[in-house]
């Protein structure tokens, strides 16, 4: 699959490559972003090249995974978003802001934005989130884009050669009144 660019209100979303591998490995120099996401940590030029180079490009041809580089109209990179999918029809979205660019609102616009091109172009019917616990930047943004908080995963993430618990959330079509491929059949009622 080729990749897409997507536009936002403030942002142009679109797949990184050569030309951003500079930004990319300044971008991950920061402690919270080594801290809370599973990059790898020192993070060197060669893992943001491997990054730009060959996974962001392999994932969008071999459609695994759905890469998107946050950038202000001016080029400046302010973010970075993956969804991988992890099943039919279910992708996990994964993000982090550059540390300059937090506070704006940037990555639950990515997100949003991002969440609505997976269900209307990707047939994804179920959008997972994963945090480790006590990430509460990650998992607000979650919530500001409407993802519903399912519980915590015991020992669900390795970070630093460490197994640790995580937040798990979930997302659907109908949570942003899009259609499903496939009927839902929800346990209980939920409310209106």
């Amino acid at each position: 699959m080729e990749p897409r660019t997507l536009a936002t209100d403030r942002l142009v979303l679109r797949t990184v490559g050569p030309q951003d591998t500079e930004a990319v490995h300044a971008a991950c120099q920061d402690p919270d972003i080594q801290r809370w996401t599973t990059i790898p940590s020192p993070y060197l030029p060669e893992h943001a090249r491997g990054f730009t180079e060959r996974l962001v490009p392999d994932g969008w041809a071999n459609e695994s995974m759905f890469t998107f580089g946050l950038f202000l109209p001016s080029g400046e990179l302010v973010g970075m978003l993956g969804v991988t999918m992890i099943s039919p029809g279910v992708g996990e979205i994964g993000f982090w802001g550059v540390k300059e660019h937090r506070g704006h609102g940037y990555v639950t616009e990515a997100a949003s934005a991002v969440a609505r091109w997976a269900f209307t172009h990707r047939a994804i019917d179920r959008l997972e989130w994963r945090a480790e616990v006590g990430n509460t930047a990650s998992r607000t943004v979650a919530e500001r884009v409407g993802f519903t908080m399912e519980g915590t995963l015991r020992a669900a993430i390795i970070n630093n050669a460490t197994r640790r618990d995580c937040w798990i959330a979930s997302l659907l079509p109908p949570d942003l009144t899009l259609p499903t491929t496939l009927p839902y059949l929800p346990s209980h009622p939920h409310p209106a």
